[in-house]
C-alpha cells in the first residue's frame, strides 16, 4: 500500500538521536530491525526510563511514496513477531519463514500493534507451548496494545522529521518505572484469567508451525 499522509508519532531514545535517523534497532524486534515509533507518548517511555539520558522525540512521519504493510491483530501477527525474534526459522517453518523473509524487500514501513510491558509473557508462554492460539488471540484482543511505526528502509528514516524532543527528569523516569511494573502485573493478571478459559482450545506453537 503507497500512502500519502503526514502522521505524528513518538519515539523513545536511551541516549539521545546524535546522527540521522536510520533503521538500525536491534535485529530481534517485534518487526525486526529499524526504527521503531509510537502513536501514544508512554509506548516508548517505559521502555527507556531506567536509563539516564532517556529522551522522548516528538515526530512527523510523511508516507508519500512509502509501502506500508499493516499487520493485523491476530495469529499472523504472533507468527510474525516470533520469526522476528528468533523464535521460527527455516528449518521449523520454511514456508512461513520464506513469506517473512520477503517482506525485507518491498515494505518500508511496517504498522501494527506494539509487544509492550502487558504483552511479553503472553507470547512467551505461547512460543514455550504454554497456551495456545486461541487463547493468545483472546489476550491480544483484551490488552488493548497500542500501534506503532517501523521505518525498515533508510528511505522510509529519510521521511521521518523530529518536532520536538524532550529529555526526562528524574521524577518521571521514576513514574513511568513504577507505571511499566504496573502493566506488566495488570498483564499477567489478565492472561492468567483468560488462559484458563481457552486452556482446552486450540492449537500449540509447535503444532502450527509444523502443519
Amino acid at each position: 500500500m503507497i500512502s500519502n499522509q503526514r502522521i505524528k508519532l513518538f519515539h523513545g531514545s536511551k541516549n539521545g538521536l546524535n546522527d540521522k535517523i536510520q533503521p538500525i534497532s536491534r535485529s530481534l524486534c517485534d518487526f525486526g530491525k529499524g526504527f521503531y515509533m509510537g502513536t501514544e507518548q508512554e509506548q516508548p517511555l517505559t521502555l527507556i526510563c531506567n536509563y539516564e539520558n532517556a529522551t522522548l522525540y516528538e515526530l512527523e512521519l510523511n508516507t508519500s511514496n512509502l509501502t506500508i504493510k499493516e499487520i493485523p491483530l491476530n495469529l499472523d501477527w504472533a507468527l510474525f513477531v516470533a520469526f522476528n525474534r528468533g523464535r521460527l526459522n527455516k528449518d521449523s517453518a520454511p514456508q512461513l519463514y520464506k513469506n517473512y523473509e520477503s517482506y525485507k524487500n518491498q515494505i518500508d514501513v511496517f504498522k501494527g500493534y506494539i509487544a509492550n510491558d502487558r504483552m511479553f509473557v503472553v507470547l512467551d508462554r505461547f512460543f514455550d507451548g504454554a497456551i495456545t492460539d486461541v487463547a493468545l488471540v483472546e489476550s491480544l484482543s483484551a490488552l488493548k496494545l497500542g500501534i506503532q511505526y517501523v521505518a525498515i528502509t533508510q528511505k522510509a528514516c529519510d521521511s521521518i522529521r523530529v518536532i520536538n524532543e524532550h529529555k526526562l527528569t528524574a521524577e518521571q523516569k521514576n513514574q513511568l518505572i513504577i507505571k511499566s511494573e504496573e502493566n506488566r502485573k495488570t498483564g499477567i493478571s489478565l492472561a492468567d484469567e483468560i488462559c484458563k478459559q481457552y486452556r482446552r482450545e486450540g492449537k500449540y506453537f509447535d503444532e502450527i508451525i509444523n502443519e
